[in-house]
């Protein structure tokens, strides 16, 4: 994937970029699930429960019943050509940002599965890399996502002995150039549509309210980027609505929820709903499968008609462009 290649031992003072994101299984199978979820379900930023009470019930409930059920929705979303769907476009995301820098390097790496970001900043370091700006696939601050990849880049860094300079680019929740890019894909692809939306759903994912009332600010970063959203797209107070998804667990999580909301929408005689995702930077099982698939099935046997998933950032070029414009604010004097 890089580009760029100095030998070790270079006087050069090298700058690098490193995208984050979650991870992704290696394989829709139980066995590659089983691991996946061991590692993302032991994270104590999005588990906040104590290890004592968490452990047996991760270790002989959660990972004896949950890894066969989940492995049948990834093979739902899993292509034959490219595999893991958000893979892929971070591979891409990472190739196309290379494409905006070409005498930088940029790599990528995933807090859970792999590559592990561990063994990507060695690879930078090896390079001769003395700067690396950190570029998160978290629009929104939480500590569920964005403090956890700071979690996990810390924990990479105390492994390796010469340690880059760090700059962790910041929540671009109500940037202009994501807020604008989220709504060209919103604007190309509701043309492309054979019918009008009567109305859009902008679903983000939940975290347990809990979360929010010990000082996550996550809920904030949520209706920030939603106005700014619909104030880029012009639309009416009665042409949208926001909701969280991907509930776990038994806990009161941020409401509205997505397939409540939509079933009730369905009830009104709301036949026809665009929904988009900002919160995810690449499509994965939580859109194509819950929003395109497992809500689809919801809304229309509660009434509705035609529910369209709207593709998330992706690669798509105003998203690359974005996030070029991002790196060079925050990078400034180390571009």
């Amino acid at each position: 994937m890089n580009l760029f290649s100095p030998q070790i031992g270079t006087s050069m003072n090298l700058t690098g970029i490193l995208i984050v994101q979650l991870g992704t299984p290696d394989e829709p199978t139980g066995p590659a699930l089983r691991r996946y979820l061991k590692q993302f379900l032991s994270d104590p930023r999005l588990i906040e429960i104590p290890k004592l009470i968490w452990w047996p019930i991760l270790n002989l409930l959660i990972l004896n019943l949950r890894p066969k059920q989940s492995a049948k929705k990834y093979a739902r979303v899993w292509d034959e050509k490219t595999g893991s769907p958000l893979m892929h476009f971070t591979q891409m995301q990472t190739k196309l940002l290379q494409e905006k820098f070409p005498g930088i390097p940029v790599e990528f790496g995933m807090q859970i599965g792999n590559p592990a970001l561990l063994e990507t900043i060695k690879k930078m370091v090896a390079q001769g890399i003395e700067k690396i700006i950190v570029f998160p696939m978290y629009p929104q601050y939480s500590a569920t996502t964005t403090a956890s990849a700071m979690d996990c880049l810390g924990m990479a860094l105390q492994k390796i002995r010469r340690v880059p300079a760090i700059r962790f680019i910041p929540p671009y929740y109500q940037h202009p150039a994501y807020i604008k890019a989220l709504a060209t894909i919103i604007r190309e692809q509701e043309a492309k549509l054979s019918w009008k939306p009567d109305h859009h759903l902008i679903s983000f994912h939940g975290i347990p309210i809990s979360y929010c009332q010990r000082g996550d600010v996550y809920a904030t970063h949520v209706k920030r980027t939603t106005f700014a959203l619909v104030k880029e797209m012009g639309w009416s107070r009665d042409y949208w609505t926001q909701s969280f998804q991907s509930l776990f667990g038994r806990e009161e999580w941020l409401k509205p929820y997505t397939e409540e909301t939509l079933k009730k929408m369905a009830k009104k005689g709301i036949k026809k709903i665009f929904v988009s995702t900002p919160g995810f930077t690449s499509d994965c099982l939580e859109t194509i499968d819950e929003i395109g698939h497992e809500a689809k099935e919801v809304f229309v046997e509660a009434g509705g008609e035609e529910l369209f998933q709207c593709p998330c950032l992706n690669d798509h070029p105003a998203w690359i462009e974005a996030m070029k414009t991002i790196v060079e604010e925050e990078g400034a004097g180390w571009l």
